[in-house]
């Protein structure tokens, strides 16, 4: 997120994640403090990538701690290990202990489980990842399609089912009720 700088430039850092409080919700192309009531994000998260450099997250980190960033977090998904900082004094301070930390901002806790990370949100429910969420929506539309597709064999079982019961004897009214189709249906059947 874009910061004016005292030359009349912006610098900027742009982090994986970032939440702001007190901004109104829209598409923005970047978040830039300086258009933004100079209001920083309050929490940012960072996930480390093979291409990221010990120097490069040292100066991600002073420029966060710099421009009002309130709680900072880390997570190497190779070793599946989490750091925190939360500002205390202007400065962002380590969490000495991450394991089932909540955050104060997000009121949401944190787990490294099964070699992932999980949070949880204040209901204590876990967020899914967008794998578990592209696979929970999958299963939902076969289960759609499943329904659907039930639904279609039965009202066709019943349309096959009319001339029979006709055949047997049976009213037009009451193929009608034992089908739970209208009359009108099974006229337009015969």
């Amino acid at each position: 997120y874009p910061v004016r700088a005292v030359d009349g430039r912006s610098k900027s850092q742009a982090p994986d994640v970032m939440v702001v409080f007190g901004r109104p919700k829209g598409d923005r192309r970047s978040y830039k403090q300086f258009e933004e009531d100079n209001i920083p994000p309050q929490v940012v998260f960072e996930i480390l990538s093979q291409s990221n450099t010990d120097s490069e997250m040292e100066k991600k980190f002073n420029f966060y701690e710099g421009y009002g960033v309130e709680e900072y977090y880390l997570y190497d998904p190779a070793t599946n290990e989490l750091k925190g900082w939360l500002k205390h004094n202007n400065k962002l301070r380590p969490i000495s202990q991450m394991e089932g930390w909540r955050s104060p901002r997000l009121g949401c806790r944190f787990e490294t489980l099964q070699g992932s990370l999980a949070l949880y949100r204040p209901d204590g429910q876990k967020m899914e990842t967008y794998v578990e969420t592209s696979l929970r929506a999958e299963l939902e539309a076969q289960r759609a399609q499943q329904e659907s597709q039930r639904a279609e064999l039965e009202a066709k079982a019943r349309r096959d089912a009319i001339p029979q019961l006709l055949a047997l004897g049976l009213s037009v009214e009451q193929v009608a009720q034992a089908l739970n189709l209208s009359v009108e249906e099974i006229n337009q059947r015969q």
